[in-house]
């Protein structure tokens, strides 16, 4: 990288100058900011204490020694204490040879360490997906995408939550209220169908607690007054001990899950290496009680209750089995990991999990490391904010979810309603006009979502995800597409790319410039999403190129220019620009059309 090399030579610049041995880590490089002119900014302050003068004389004094003795500088500026260095036409163009036809530009090769193992999804057997999970599912499947660009190797694991009380009430309302209708028979996905269940439970139980709170009684204690509650208790309890008729249902409600869940995971286009089911884990996480009971690590109350004291940790008490010795969400966390670093011996645990759910992370590795689980703190939860829409907030038990697959249709027939809008549309039921629908939405949904910080909270507007001048997905396919109809119109008229170095007086024009600029910065970018675990880094390079692109393409000359090789290198320069966008944008799961 030419930061690296820029902070050496003015490492030997400041022995030079001033007989100072500076490690070049210790000089600080960065962009130069975009209203100055420059490539690269040494930030002088710092050197001054080497030098005895004042940031502009340090400054001038460096930029001079370096433009003597680093051919690459062609010119430099000082701006109070930065020293803005702008690199030569032929540096950027070195680069542009090398880089235009390097199939992996941007992706760094697989290392020999442990694996990333990162869980996302984690659905409940007892609700369909939401527009929440989407965002989950996205993040997750993203983030490992973007750590295998990075040459990491990863995991993707999925903890289906197909356990719990939650999951006895849709069976419990299944038992009550279905009168053994399936949902292939109603003309309905089976999540859907299990969903219905469970805020019918929630529904019916609610009027049950309201009359027991007139009473004067609390909701809590309502809640465990109500019939239906201990009803649900009581399917739980026959579940752990392998009722055969509660254990049959479950398994077919649960089979009616999966094949909704499968459905909509294929249209979101996320994947998984491993799936995990609670069932068949919860019982290790009780084992790790065990072991902890013996160490003394927990404790049990009279109730029979398993506890963990965490006050020395300025938390509170936890939970780790209920009186009748049922478990709680921790006690299968305990397992699950316990389970993966046996599988994989990672070298990092991720867990994508709503920010809502960081104390519970806190916990699970303070108790991991009480159990002298060193690998503990290979533990990060990747947190993220919650996702709401104009009209407010979602509420899985009062129904007022974002399905996840009817948010897709909607974008879908977004897509369909603004193209016809743009006068584009010839003929809505041809399947290639159909896949581009379906492209489009799928990729104004993702980049509306991956654009925003993980940890922020996030408005979603399906309306202003879509606009095809906006800072949207659809965006950044029309420019790719736009390549490529150039690439395609530059062949038919015998044009080709550059394919050899360009000529030594071969001069750039300010655009071109920004763009070989930008893509210079591609594989840094990478790394940075990598290392930040943020799919938004990589979303915000996109259309900072996708925007510089659109502008080059609009004030430069292209096919309509007469010098035969600024043809040549303008094709190879777009050939390389849609090149990225769309590796950039399948490290965020969409894919770019070849014409629109």
């Amino acid at each position: 990288m030419i930061e690296k090399i820029i902070a050496e030579k003015a490492s030997d610049a400041l022995k030079s100058l001033y007989g100072q041995n500076i490690d070049p880590k210790g000089v600080a490089i960065q962009k130069t900011r975009p209203e100055f002119q420059g490539d690269f900014t040494v930030v002088v302050f710092p050197l001054t204490r080497f030098s005895g003068k004042s940031p502009e004389e340090t400054g001038r004094e460096l930029g001079e020694w370096l433009k003597g003795n680093f051919n690459f500088i062609a010119d430099f500026n000082i701006i109070k204490g930065f020293l803005n260095i702008l690199l030569t036409d032929r540096y950027w163009m070195d680069f542009f040879s090398t880089g235009s036809l390097d199939e992996n530009f941007g992706f760094f090769p697989q290392s020999e360490g442990p694996p990333v193992v990162i869980e996302y999804s984690s659905p409940n057997t007892n609700k369909p997906l939401h527009l929440g999970h989407i965002r989950n599912n996205l993040l997750g499947w993203s983030i490992a995408e973007i750590l295998k660009a990075n040459g990491r190797k990863v995991m993707k694991v999925n903890l289906v939550n197909d356990r719990g009380i939650h999951i006895c009430k849709t069976m419990l309302a299944y038992r009550k209220w279905a009168s053994g209708k399936i949902p292939s028979k109603e003309g309905i996905k089976g999540d859907k169908f299990v969903g219905n269940l469970y805020v019918q439970f929630e529904q019916a139980n609610k009027k049950i607690m309201e009359t027991i709170i007139k009473q004067g009684i609390d909701e809590d204690e309502a809640y465990r007054q109500s019939g239906l509650t201990q009803e649900a208790l009581d399917l739980l309890q026959q579940w752990e001990s392998g009722d055969p008729d509660a254990r049959r249902l479950w398994e077919t409600m649960n089979g009616w899950v999966y094949e909704g869940f499968d459905q909509t995971y294929r249209r979101l286009g996320v994947d998984f290496d491993k799936i995990y089911y609670e069932s068949e884990t919860y019982l290790l996480g009780k084992d790790l009680v065990a072991e902890g009971l013996d160490k003394g690590v927990f404790y049990k109350k009279d109730d029979g209750s398993v506890w963990i004291d965490l006050k020395d940790f300025k938390l509170d008490e936890k939970l780790l089995l209920r009186p009748d010795g049922t478990s709680v969400y921790i006690t299968q966390d305990l397992g699950t990991a316990q389970l993966r670093v046996d599988d994989y011996h990672p070298g990092r645990l991720l867990y994508v999990v709503g920010n809502e759910q960081i104390y519970h992370f806190d916990v699970l590795k303070i108790v991991l490391k009480l159990l002298g689980r060193d690998w503990a703190e290979n533990i990060l939860h990747v947190s993220y904010g919650m996702v709401e829409l104009p009209q407010g907030k979602m509420k899985s038990r009062e129904g007022t979810v974002v399905d996840a697959d009817e948010l897709m249709e909607e974008m879908y027939e977004t897509a369909k309603k603004t193209t016809a809008e743009l006068g584009k549309l010839d003929n809505p039921d041809d399947p290639e006009w159909r896949e581009l629908f379906e492209m489009l939405g799928m990729g104004a949904l993702k980049f509306f979502i991956l654009r925003v910080d993980p940890r922020k909270n996030m408005l979603f507007n399906p309306q202003e995800s879509i606009d095809f001048n906006g800072h949207t997905g659809p965006f950044i396919q029309y420019t790719h597409a736009r390549i490529r109809s150039l690439l395609a119109k530059a062949s038919g008229k015998g044009y080709k790319a550059i394919t050899s170095p360009l000529p030594d007086d071969f001069a750039l024009l300010p655009k071109e410039r920004a763009i070989v600029r930008l893509l210079y910065d591609f594989p840094a970018v990478v790394a940075d999403a990598g290392n930040n675990l943020s799919p938004a880094i990589i979303a915000a390079y996109c259309y900072e190129l996708a925007k510089e692109y659109n502008q080059f393409y609009q004030e430069i000359p292209v096919l309509k220019e007469p010098d035969p090789l600024k043809i040549s290198f303008r094709l190879a320069l777009s050939g390389f620009a849609g090149n990225v966008l769309r590796r950039g944008m399948g490290l965020l799961g969409i894919r770019v059309p070849e014409k629109m």
